[in-house]
C-alpha cells in the first residue's frame, strides 16, 4: 500500500501539471487561452519540479523533469530539465536554511553564558545571570548575520550546528577519560582528591568552538542534507553502540573505558555515516527512517529485557544491541534506492515481518495494529477485549 501511494504521487503531480493548462484553456475566452503557450506550460512544470528538488523530494522532481523533456522537448524549460537530470548529486538544488543556524546560535550562546563563568570557577550567581542575558541574544544575532552574509543550504547549516554539538561532547568526554578534571580540590577547611569542573567546562568550550570551525570549513563547499544527516545519525548510533559494546565485553569495566569506547566508535560512526550517505545518495528522509528502524529495534530489545528479566548482565545488554542492529538492517533494506538515485521506499515499514510479492521475499519491521480479542468471563460468556496484533507473514501470488 505504501509503495502504491509513493508511486502514484508523482503521477498525480504530472497529471495536474498537464491537465491544468488544458482546463484553463477550455474555460477561458479564445483571446486569453491563446496567450497560454506550450513554453508557458513547461515553465510552470519546471518551477514545480524545482520546488520539489529544493525540498529534498528528488524522486518527484525527477519524474517531472523527465515528463518535461518528453512532452515539451523544444522549450527552454526542457533544456533546463535535461541539465537538472544530468547534474551530479552534489549539484542538486538545496533549500536554503533560515532557521537551523539562528536556533543553534541562540542555544549555544546561552550555553557559553553558563560555561564560561563555570570554566573560571565563578561562584556568584550574578555572572551566570549576565551570561544568560548576553549569550542568547549574542548567539542569535551572530548566527543571523552569518546566514545573511552567506546563505547556506540545510546541509551546510547542519554541518556547523552539529559540529558545535559534537565538538562539545568530544571535548568534555576526552577531558573526563584523560583525567583533566581530576586532582586535588580544596575548600576553606581541607583538601581532598576529586573532580574539578573548571577543566571539564574549558575542554567542552574549546571542543565546541573547534567543532564549529571545522563545520564552517566543510560548509565552504556544497553539503547535501542527506550527507550531514547521515553523519549526524552515524555519530549518535556509533556512540550508543560503542557504549553497549564496551559493556558487553566487560560489564564490570570502569566508566572511563565505556566512555572512551563511546567516543571512539562515535567518531567512526560520524565519518562512516557521512561517507555512506554520500556514496549511496541518501536523502534526509531516508536517514530518518533508518534512525527510526534502529530506535524501534532497540526499544523492542529493552521491552524483551523487561519481560524476561535475564540474569546475566551481558545478556541484558546484548538483546537491545542485537535488536537495534536488526532494526537498522531492516530499515536500510526497506529504503533501498534505485540505480538512478531516485529514492523509492520498497515496502517501507510494512505490516508483516515477511512479505512475499512478485517472486521476492522482503523483511519489514512489523507494525503493531490494534485488534479485538475474544475472551470468556467467569460465567462463560464471550466478550471482546482490546489487544495488539503483529502480522508475521503476507504472501501475494
Amino acid at each position: 500500500m505504501i509503495l502504491f501511494l509513493k508511486s502514484v504521487l508523482p503521477l498525480k503531480s504530472v497529471l495536474l501539471g498537464v491537465t491544468l493548462p488544458v482546463v484553463v484553456w477550455a474555460t477561458t475566452p479564445a483571446t486569453l487561452a491563446g496567450q497560454v503557450t506550450v513554453a508557458d506550460s513547461a515553465a510552470v512544470l519546471l518551477d514545480t519540479a524545482t520546488r520539489f528538488e529544493q525540498d529534498g523530494r528528488w524522486e518527484i522532481a525527477e519524474a517531472l523533469y523527465i515528463h518535461i523533456t518528453e512532452l515539451y522537448g523544444g522549450t527552454p524549460a526542457a533544456v533546463a530539465a535535461r541539465g537538472r537530470l544530468s547534474a551530479a548529486p552534489t549539484d542538486r538544488l538545496e533549500r536554503t536554511s533560515r532557521v537551523e543556524l539562528p536556533v543553534f546560535g541562540t542555544f549555544y550562546g546561552l550555553w557559553l553564558g553558563v560555561a564560561v563563568p563555570a570554566a573560571f570557577g565563578v561562584d556568584g550567581p550574578e555572572a551566570y545571570g549576565a551570561g544568560l542575558l548576553i549569550g542568547g541574544p549574542a548567539g542569535l544575532l551572530g548566527a543571523r548575520a552569518l546566514a545573511r552574509a552567506r546563505p547556506m543550504s540545510e546541509g551546510q547549516a547542519r554541518a556547523i550546528s552539529w559540529g558545535g554539538i559534537w565538538g562539545t561532547w568530544q571535548g568534555g568526554g576526552w577531558a573526563e577519560v584523560l583525567g583533566f578534571g581530576t586532582g586535588e580540590v580544596c575548600d576553606p577547611n581541607f583538601c581532598y582528591e576529586g573532580d574539578s569542573t573548571e577543566e571539564i567546562f574549558a575542554s567542552m568550550i574549546l571542543g565546541g568552538l573547534a567543532g564549529i570551525a571545522t563545520g564552517a570549513l566543510i560548509a565552504r563547499n556544497p553539503v547535501r542534507s542527506g550527507v550531514s544527516s547521515g553523519a549526524q545519525g552515524g555519530s549518535i548510533w556509533g556512540t550508543i553502540y560503542g557504549a553497549l559494546g564496551a559493556g558487553l565485553v566487560d560489564p564490570d569495566s570502569d566508566g572511563n573505558a565505556t566512555l572512551a569506547a563511546a567516543l571512539i566508535v562515535g567518531n567512526v560512526g560520524l565519518f562512516a555515516g557521512g561517507a555512506l550517505a554520500a556514496k549511496y545518495d541518501m536523502s534526509r528522509s531516508r536517514i530518518r527512517l533508518i534512525n527510526l528502524g534502529a530506535l524501534v529495534g532497540g526499544l523492542g530489545g529493552v521491552g524483551l529485557d523487561l519481560i524476561f528479566q535475564p540474569d546475566s548482565e551481558r545478556t541484558a545488554i546484548a538483546i537491545p544491541l542485537l535488536t537495534s542492529l536488526i532494526g537498522l538492517g531492516i530499515a536500510v533494506n526497506s529504503t533501498r534506492a534505485t540505480a538512478r538515485g531516485a529514492e523509492r521506499l520498497e515496502g517501507d515499514f510494512g505490516t508483516a515481518l515477511f512479505d512475499y510479492r512478485n517472486g521476492a521475499l522482503r523483511m519489514n519491521l512489523p507494525m503493531p495494529l490494534p485488534t479485538l480479542l475474544p475472551v470468556e468471563d467467569s460465567s462463560g460468556r464471550r466478550k471482546w477485549s482490546p489487544g495488539v496484533s503483529l502480522e508475521l507473514l503476507r504472501a501475494r501470488f
